[in-house]
């Protein structure tokens, strides 16, 4: 699944927890917020095999088929197998609401 362009607020900023982050399938985009206030989306789709990541914990982007880990900070592997990064996302920031860009 590939990233979708949409205007339409996708969530607000106070749904994504600092230090952490949330997958949105529908949308195929991770959001995380890896500091206070700044926002980053990376594609869902792991680099590895193309598996929809599944959760954000403990600082990573994680896909369960295969084990992959990825930075919520900026998108680089953790963990393998994955040898490539999640691709980022553009994003809009305004008014407490996360739009895609």
């Amino acid at each position: 699944m590939s990233p979708t362009s949409n205007r339409d607020p996708l969530t607000t900023i106070s749904a994504i927890p600092e230090g952490g982050g949330t997958v949105f399938r529908t949308h195929g985009v991770v959001i995380t917020q890896p500091t206070a206030g700044v926002f980053l989306a990376f594609s869902a789709t792991c680099t590895h095999q193309g598996c929809t990541v599944r959760a954000v914990a403990g600082g990573t982007i994680n896909c369960f088929c295969h084990g992959s880990r990825f930075r919520i900070a900026d998108g680089s592997v953790a963990g393998g197998p994955a040898t490539q990064p999640l691709p980022r996302v553009p994003i809009l920031v305004s008014d407490g609401l996360i739009s895609l860009g």
